[in-house]
């Protein structure tokens, strides 16, 4: 008996070995964002709404407004395939706060309508400009 369990040990881990791997290809499935849909997440209150939600709720550093700092802040995110916005990080940032606070503010945006690829929704990642202006 001991001797057929041992032989059939490695046939038992290349079975594990095997699900573990359909597993965890499956988890990064579930990660997996797209660039290229074919119909890109929006704004559930369209752009007006974003723009307004931008508006009411970006705070200018002080730090950036005393030394004058101005530009733009690009911001990426993901839309997940159920409209919350993950994985906010700065592509291209200007300092002195600003960077933070386009985080901020992109972190705490309403959920959004998701994107579509093949009639199911996707994950979408998206960038976003938001302007720092004096």
């Amino acid at each position: 008996m001991k001797n057929l369990a041992l032989k059939s040990l490695p046939a038992f881990l290349l079975v594990l070995a095997f699900f573990t791997s359909l597993s965890m290809q499956g988890a990064y499935a579930q990660t997996e964002a797209f660039e290229k849909v074919d119909k890109m997440p929006e704004p559930k209150d369209g752009m007006d709404g974003l723009v307004s939600y931008i508006g009411d709720n970006l705070i200018y550093p002080e730090d950036a407004r005393k030394k004058g700092v101005e530009g733009v802040v690009v911001v990426s995110f993901v839309v997940q395939k159920e409209g919350d916005i993950t994985d906010v990080k700065i592509l291209r940032g200007i300092g002195t706060g600003c960077d933070e606070e386009a985080m901020r503010v992109v972190q705490g945006m309403p959920n959004w309508i998701p994107g579509e690829k093949d009639g199911s929704k996707v994950n979408t990642k998206m960038s976003l400009p938001i302007k720092f202006k004096l």
